[in-house]
């Protein structure tokens, strides 16, 4: 039987919001630490979900971080064949929420689609690479 203190699947949920949203407002994780009172292993820690938040410690985040609580929750209800968990794993790329930035400062709706079918097609090349062994 598993310890109580053991980590579930909602606690890596919401260490993947907490990176998301971390990621977002542009902290790093010992930044995010010392603002917490612990040290930047530990956030990579509660971020994979090897280790547990504390109530008050989430609320200390959350804060932090400029969300609700609940907002560090989100997807933890989803279906599994929703499609939630693949985009908060992207979202929690920081080169992926890098380029989505990059995009989405470009106003010109067709220079975006250009950039995301360019995209497309080198993630299309390489998938074919791959497969044929090369």
């Amino acid at each position: 039987m598993k310890s109580p203190k053991t980590p579930n699947a909602i606690d890596v949920a919401v260490g993947h919001n907490v990176r998301i949203r971390r990621l977002v407002r542009g902290l790093s994780q010992a930044q995010l630490g010392k603002r917490i009172g612990v040290t930047f292993q530990q956030v990579q820690k509660y971020e994979r979900g090897t280790n547990r938040i504390g109530g008050g410690r989430l609320v200390r985040i959350a804060q932090i971080l400029g969300v609700p609580v609940r907002a560090l929750f989100d997807g933890v209800e989803a279906a599994p064949e929703s499609h939630a968990p693949s985009m908060l794993r992207l979202l929690a790329d920081a080169r992926a929420l890098r380029l989505a930035r990059a995009v989405a400062v470009i106003g010109d709706a067709a220079t975006r689609l250009s950039i995301v079918v360019l995209v497309e097609r080198l993630a299309a090349a390489i998938a074919h690479k791959r497969l044929r062994g090369k």
